[in-house]
């Protein structure tokens, strides 16, 4: 008989002047840190966790003015992967994580990844080029409209003009254009927009694992 994969819990992590809300899954291994696209949540990436949750600890935080975090100061992608380097030290997990960034957010994984020792870094759906400033191009750049059906209730974003705006250094960005490992398959790739963790969560499961 295999055993349970772990439950998921909620907790609240200090920040200077804010606080960042995240979930986490301990289990056994190197830590995961998944980090969600702007305008998005943590729950895109409960389907995964699920996933990964049995062969290491998975922590999924809603980046500053998503989801239950507040909007802070400061947003630079510096200033909060340091926040979540800060997070992941607290836990107490004493090993580099594999860092994992969804479409937009991928200057926040490049960040941490440049500042903090990481075991891997990973980026799915990042936009080929800079982002139009609207919420719709922000969506779309993400491949939102892939997503199937039985997993739309986990992506349901904030189309806020605010909150773009509050992110236009990251929008501005060019790609990172960071390798991604192939491990072959019909999901072999990640560069296209297409809502990679809930339109084929099996197979970025099996890119991550691969780093571990």
């Amino acid at each position: 008989m295999h055993p349970r994969p772990p439950c998921r819990s909620t907790h609240s992590f200090p920040t200077a002047g804010s606080r960042l809300v995240y979930d986490l899954w301990t289990g056994p291994g190197r830590p995961v840190l998944l980090v969600h696209a702007l305008l998005f949540d943590r729950t895109q990436w409960w389907p995964l966790a699920a996933d990964l949750a049995a062969t290491c600890t998975v922590v999924a935080p809603d980046l500053p003015g998503h989801g239950e975090t507040p909007m802070p100061a400061g947003l630079s992608p510096s200033q909060v992967a340091g926040d979540l380097a800060r997070l992941v030290d607290g836990l107490g997990l004493r090993r580099a994580p594999v860092v994992v960034g969804h479409a937009t957010s991928a200057p926040l994984a490049v960040a941490f990844a440049d500042r903090f020792a990481v075991h891997g870094m990973l980026v799915a759906d990042e936009p080929a080029g800079v982002v139009e400033h609207g919420p719709d191009a922000v969506v779309a750049a993400s491949g939102l409209d892939l997503v199937p059906e039985q997993f739309r209730s986990f992506a349901e974003p904030r189309r806020d003009p605010n909150l773009v705006a509050a992110y236009r250094s990251w929008l501005d960005r060019p790609t990172s254009r960071r390798p991604v490992p192939h491990t072959g398959g019909p999901s072999g790739d990640l560069s296209r927009p297409r809502f990679t963790p809930l339109s084929d969560t099996e197979g970025l499961a099996a890119r991550i694992q691969y780093l571990l």
